[in-house]
């Protein structure tokens, strides 16, 4: 077998609602994705947050994490990640405290330090428009930290409060980031680093040698350990995936023109005129048959040196996401 193929996949999932679908549909699809990436073998899956758009229905991943979490047995699942400066630590570590209780060992706390929306929403979401350049991120965070038990300074918040009242295990802290300053946060910290490449914005390489430079073991990881996340959408046949990807792409396109969407079907998408603009714009973005997506996977995984991948797949329909994954757990 190929070394590369013993790397974990996992999932990255928005809960994105399609055009003429609803909210409940779009969270029914992401529960069947979860259990279905369970009985595949997927070690992870993730869920985000985002906040006044459209076409994303994952709005507070620790409620849809309760119900994914309930939904499965076995899958680790976590926040793809919870954006802390619309936060208070404490609301954020009682949250990740009490689903670690329901669900021992198996919930990830990703950690971002973006809004996940627009200036307008981030600044209704923490009641003021003061801090939204997040300059207090590092303290917050080793704030969270300490309340899940991980201190790493004398005194702290843990002093006076409690996430809570006996916790026997905790969640596992992934930073993530998509920029050289988490990087470098989470190498200083000596915690997992998971970075944005399906933002498709670059600097993954920067980034991920800045997190290894910097990196300084801790009492949760002695080694780096670097996550990628990537878009990937396989289909039976290298067409086909192009014709499937195609409502993502404009979905894309649009959200980084100011005009967020929800996603349309691939007949609808096929016909429209930014569709050329789309698919002009420079990607990462992985599609194919099962062999073009795993060869541009070794070479993703060669280039960054990841200890794991995460799959985010922006296709309009819950049956070309699963069959997504099942044609990519099947190949690797």
């Amino acid at each position: 077998m190929n070394a590369y193929h013993a790397i974990p996949l996992s999932v990255l999932d928005l809960a994105i609602v399609s055009q003429g679908t609803t909210s409940t549909k779009a969270l029914t699809d992401t529960t069947l994705l979860a259990q279905r990436a369970e009985a595949l073998g997927y070690t992870r899956f993730w869920v985000a947050e985002h906040h006044n758009m459209p076409g994303i229905a994952s709005t507070t991943p620790p409620v849809l994490m309760a119900h994914l979490a309930a939904s499965t047995n076995t899958i680790r699942v976590g926040s793809g990640g919870v954006m802390l400066p619309n936060h208070p630590s404490l609301v954020v570590a009682e949250q990740f405290a009490l689903l670690e209780a329901l669900h021992p060992g198996r919930i990830d706390l990703g950690i971002g330090r973006a809004p996940g929306t627009d200036p307008a929403t981030a600044a209704a979401l923490r009641r003021t428009a003061a801090g939204l350049g997040a300059e207090e991120f590092p303290r917050h965070l080793i704030d969270l930290m300490g309340l899940l038990g991980d201190r790493r300074t004398a005194t702290g918040m843990w002093d006076r409060f409690s996430a809570t009242p006996a916790a026997d295990s905790t969640p596992t802290i992934v930073l993530l980031g998509s920029s050289g300053f988490s990087a470098q946060l989470a190498g200083q910290l000596g915690l997992p680093f998971a970075f944005a490449h399906h933002f498709d914005t670059g600097g993954t390489l920067q980034a991920l040698d800045i997190y290894r430079q910097n990196f300084t073991p801790s009492v949760t990881l002695e080694q780096p350990y670097v996550i990628v996340t990537a878009n990937i959408l396989t289909a039976d046949t290298d067409e086909e995936a192009a014709w499937f990807a195609a409502p993502g792409q404009l979905m894309i396109y649009w959200l980084r023109s100011g005009r967020p969407t929800q996603l349309l079907t691939p007949e609808i998408a096929a016909a429209h005129p930014d569709l050329p603009i789309a698919r002009q714009m420079p990607t990462n973005r992985i599609m194919g048959a099962p062999s073009t997506v795993v060869k541009r996977v070794e070479e993703l995984i060669e280039q960054t040196e990841a200890a794991e991948i995460m799959v985010s797949s922006f296709t309009q329909g819950i049956e070309e996401r699963i069959h997504s994954l099942e044609l990519l757990a099947e190949a690797w």
